[in-house]
C-alpha cells in the first residue's frame, strides 16, 4: 500500500498538492483504491480514494493506529553542513531511516557553508519517513549559530564529538539509555578550540566516535546509529 504524508489530515481529508500529484500522476491511482496516510506525530491512517481530478485527491479516513515509539528519549543531532550539501542530503535521508527526532544545522567558526535551503531537505525528511515506514517526521531547525546553541536550554545529555587532544569519553559508552541526547558534529576542519571550550561550559561532554578521522556526515550517521542502538526499545528489536 502507497503511503503519504498529510500532516492535516485531522482537519482535512485532501491530500497535500505534492503528495496529490503523485498519487494521480505517477501512481495513477482512482477512486476506490486503498492509501496508507501519516500525520507525521505518530498517526498512521488507513483511507481510501474517494473523489480526485487533475489536482485534487480527497480521501476518506476508515481507521487510524498510533505507532508506538521505536525508541526512548529525544534524539536530536546538531551539525555543521559540509559545502557539498549532497552529503547533507544523504545524511538526512539516512539519519531518518535509522530513526532520530530532530536535526539543527550549525553556523561555526571553521564552517564552509553558512546558509541551508530547508525546503529540500524537509522534503528529504519526509520521503525517508515514508520510505522507512515511519510515522513521526524529524524536526527541522533553522541554521544557527554555534555559540547561540549551545547556550540554549536541553534537558538530557549533551554531547560535542571533536577531533582536538585532552580527555573524551566514547560516545558509546557515554549514552545512558532512555535518557534524552544531542550530540554536535563539526566541519570538516572541525570546532575551533573556543567552541569546544564554550560547549564544555556550558555542559556537554566532549566525546570520540572511534580511532579514525570520519567525515563530517559519516561522523553524523554514526552519532545518530548510536544514539538510537542505545535507547531502542528491546521488545522493537
Amino acid at each position: 500500500m502507497h503511503l503519504f504524508y498529510t500532516p492535516d489530515i485531522a482537519h482535512s481529508h485532501e491530500l497535500p498538492a505534492d503528495e496529490a500529484a503523485h498519487a494521480l500522476r505517477v501512481l495513477r491511482l482512482q477512486p476506490g483504491d486503498e492509501v496508507g496516510l501519516t500525520d507525521g506525530q505518530g498517526g498512521f491512517y488507513h483511507a481510501r480514494i474517494s473523489e480526485c481530478n487533475r489536482k485534487r485527491c480527497l480521501v476518506e479516513v476508515e481507521g487510524k493506529e498510533e505507532q508506538p515509539p521505536l525508541w526512548e528519549g529525544h534524539l536530536h543531532l546538531a551539525l555543521a553542513p559540509t559545502k557539498n550539501m549532497d552529503r547533507m542530503e544523504w545524511l538526512a535521508e539516512k539519519a531518518t531511516e535509522i530513526g532520530f527526532d530532530e536535526l539543527t544545522f550549525l553556523d561555526c567558526q571553521w564552517s564552509e557553508r553558512h546558509i541551508v535551503k530547508g525546503e529540500r531537505i524537509e522534503k528529504i525528511l519526509v520521503s525517508a519517513m515514508k520510505q522507512s515506514l515511519k510515522a513521526r517526521l524529524p524536526r527541522l531547525n533553522e541554521m544557527t549559530d554555534f555559540m547561540h546553541f549551545v547556550k540554549q536550554p536541553f534537558s538530557g545529555q549533551k554531547f560535542i564529538a571533536h577531533c582536538h587532544d585532552g580527555v573524551k569519553q566514547a560516545l558509546r559508552q557515554a549514552l545512558q539509555p532512555s535518557e534524552n541526547a544531542l550530540v554536535l558534529i563539526g566541519p570538516e576542519g572541525d570546532f575551533s578550540p573556543d567552541e569546544v571550550n564554550e560547549a564544555i561550559r556550558q555542559g556537554f561532554t566532549p566525546v570520540t566516535l572511534g580511532n579514525t578521522r570520519l567525515r563530517t556526515e559519516t561522523a553524523a550517521l554514526v552519532a545518530v546509529h548510536l544514539m538510537n542502538l542505545s535507547h531502542t526499545n528491546p521488545t522493537e528489536v
